[in-house]
């Protein structure tokens, strides 16, 4: 069995992504990997280089600035690793650059590929997510959040990035066909040191906004104010091992006081509905085979 990995990345020591983590993370579950990396401002391109370079082909990409809406460039160069993805992997990893698997799923995974690796009615795997916010001891509890989505799919040429690059579609607009795996993501694109998390606020929203929108609505401020959350819960669990160094070199602090959360009606519904059941009635990309 054959597994390719893939991500794109641009400006990740400028923007503090943990882009280094999330590639170390799948990588002994990969064959290979594609990373697509875009011209930078930073040392980006070495960064990636001194990884793994038997494992790991980079491709030097320019990101298209016109594109403005709905990031979509995102997509473009997510589309961009996957297309250089050899045709005779069996199953295509894909990570961004803020998420991270634990090493206690490999297993799961590895045994889920697999399992569904001939069973052409699997577009892909679908996991569970892990939203930290603030720092590596909380996480996101509001609905909005997205609970679940696509990281493992075929390499076949109707397969493609969707919308800002959450997921994947394929064909003409179809949802993938999909088995939910008892492995979670660990997102930590909201766990950043508060100026780094300014940074990257008032950079990337030019990737779903015009000049107009973003001058109109994102605040301009030295650091990021992460007091503005609803709804966390304490993470009692442990991170992943490639997360420890980072973790430890944390260097600012962020305390909340659980007692704030101010769930809405309609969040204590929906949260109360997919801890009983498992349903979500938020918007899925994705159709789960059963």
């Amino acid at each position: 069995m054959k597994v390719t990995g893939f991500t794109f990345i641009k400006n990740a020591l400028i923007y503090d992504y943990p882009v280094v983590e999330a590639i170390q993370s799948i990588l002994p579950l990969c064959t290979d990997f594609v990373v697509a990396v875009g011209r930078s401002d930073d040392e980006t391109l070495q960064l990636i280089r001194q990884i793994d370079p038997i494992k790991i082909r980079i491709i030097e990409t320019v990101w298209d600035e016109t594109l403005r809406e709905g990031g979509r460039v995102l997509a473009v160069e997510t589309d961009k690793a996957f297309a250089a993805i050899a045709d005779d992997s069996d199953w295509c990893f894909y990570m961004q650059g803020d998420e991270v698997v634990h090493e206690k799923y490999h297993a799961t995974i590895r045994e889920a590929m697999q399992k569904y690796q001939h069973d052409e009615q699997v577009d892909g795997l679908l996991f569970h997510y892990l939203h930290f916010y603030g720092s590596y001891d909380y996480v996101a509890t509001a609905s909005h959040f997205y609970k679940k989505e696509i990281r493992v799919i075929r390499k076949h040429p109707s397969m493609y990035s969707y919308r800002d690059a959450q997921g994947f579609r394929k064909g003409d607009n179809q949802k993938l066909n999909v088995k939910l795996i008892d492995a979670f993501i660990f997102h930590y694109g909201w766990v950043k040191a508060p100026k780094a998390m300014q940074a990257k606020q008032e950079n990337f929203h030019k990737y779903w906004h015009d000049d107009q929108w973003v001058e109109k609505n994102v605040v301009k401020a030295e650091a990021f104010d992460y007091s503005n959350i609803n709804s966390l819960a304490r993470y009692e669990g442990t991170h992943p091992q490639v997360m420890q160094k980072r973790i430890q070199q944390k260097n600012w602090q962020f305390d909340y006081d659980l007692s704030y959360n101010s769930f809405s009606i309609k969040d204590r519904f929906k949260n109360l509905l997919y801890k009983v059941t498992g349903i979500d009635l938020n918007y899925k990309n994705y159709k789960i085979i059963r």
